[in-house]
Order: C-alpha cells, then structure tokens, then sequence
C-alpha cells in the first residue's frame, strides 16, 4: 500500500485509548481494521506491517506473536468502553440517567469509534485460547456489574419489574443488534436511539 493507502485504512479508527498515535497504538489500531474487514486468520503479519508502513518483524518489538496483538485489541476496546461507562455513571444523578448515559456508551461503542475492535472481539473471540480469555472475562464482568447496578436500583425504586439479569440480556440484544442496521448518517441519530432504547428499557 503506498502512504495514502496507509493514512485511508488508520483513519477507519481514529486514536482512542491505547489504539492512539504511539507506534503500538498504530498496529492496535489496523489490526481492528484488517482483523474485521478480513478475519483474523485471514489477515497476515506481513499485511499488518504493509498498513502501518513498516517490516513484518517491527511488529515483534511491540508484540509476541499475532494472537498477542489480537488480545490486545480485544483488551483494549473493553477497557477504553469500561472508561466511558464509569464516566456515564459519574454524570448520572440518578438511577435512570445513569441507564440512560450507559445506553449512550454501549451505543456508541457498537456503532462509533471502537465499533472495529468491538466487532474484532465478539467475533474473533474463539481464535484465542481460554487462557487468554480469562482476563477479558475478568472486565467483561466488572463492565456487566455496572449494569446490573443500575438495573437493581431501579427495580427497588418500583421504577421496573423484571429480573435484572434477563432485563440486561434483553437491552445488551437491542444495542448490539444495532450493529447490523444502524447508520450513523441515517434517520436516526445516536441520541434519539438512546432515547428509544431508554424507553424500551423502562418498559414505557
């Protein structure tokens, strides 16, 4: 790829996080892109290297092997969403303005900046071993808690009826089915599908 090419593909993910502008970031950043375009198993190191611009072993001065950068762009999209869900919650004064600012946040991570990595995540996730997993199942779980936080007070306010489990798995159904249709520059903005989801949500 020449360097037009290069600066196309990196900009499919803008910086955020650790897929930043450092050079470890850069790699972060086009293996989401060509491990979702592509798949994982189909995406070489030396097509990695070619994105970013530089010899297939550089990558190694950053990582192990190619299933080491794969967990690190798994890890990295969970804790950049863990970020911004903690900071829905610190902005919510209330039970359903906490819910709301983490329907926002999960919206956003599904059909925004991480949308990549995110995808990467879901469904490259058997492509690594369960040793690997363990870790980001370790966040996976401190990310649903805070859901199911919010959803308990709720519910003890009278404010919904359902199991908040179930009621989780439902919202988690909705927002992330959004994957499959939703257009950024569609009918529907971000914010007013939050609104739609909240509602559901409440059951109103």
């Amino acid at each position: 790829m020449n360097s037009l090419a290069v600066a196309q593909v990196l900009n499919e993910l803008p910086p955020i996080g650790g897929m930043d502008d450092s050079p470890r970031g850069r790699v972060l950043r086009a293996a989401a892109y060509l491990f979702h375009e592509q798949g994982y198993a189909r995406t070489t190191v030396r097509e990695l290297a070619q994105v970013i611009g530089i010899q297939s072993g550089s990558l190694f001065h950053h990582f192990k092997s190619k299933d080491d950068i794969l967990c690190a762009v798994m890890k990295e999209a969970i804790v950049y969403n863990l970020q911004q869900m903690h900071h829905a919650i610190a902005q919510g004064t209330t039970a359903k303005e906490q819910l709301k600012g983490l329907i926002r946040a999960e919206l956003e991570s599904i059909n925004g900046n991480t949308s990549k990595a995110m995808a990467v995540l879901v469904y490259e996730w058997n492509a690594i071993t369960k040793e690997q997993q363990q870790p980001l199942l370790a966040m996976r779980q401190e990310y649903e808690s805070i859901w199911l936080k919010v959803l308990e007070e709720l519910k003890i306010a009278g404010q919904i009826e359902h199991d908040t489990f179930i009621w989780r798995r439902l919202i988690s159904g909705a927002t992330f089915g959004t994957a499959l249709w939703y257009k950024p520059n569609g009918r529907i903005s971000l914010e007013e599908l939050t609104d739609v989801t909240l509602a559901m949500a409440m059951g109103h």
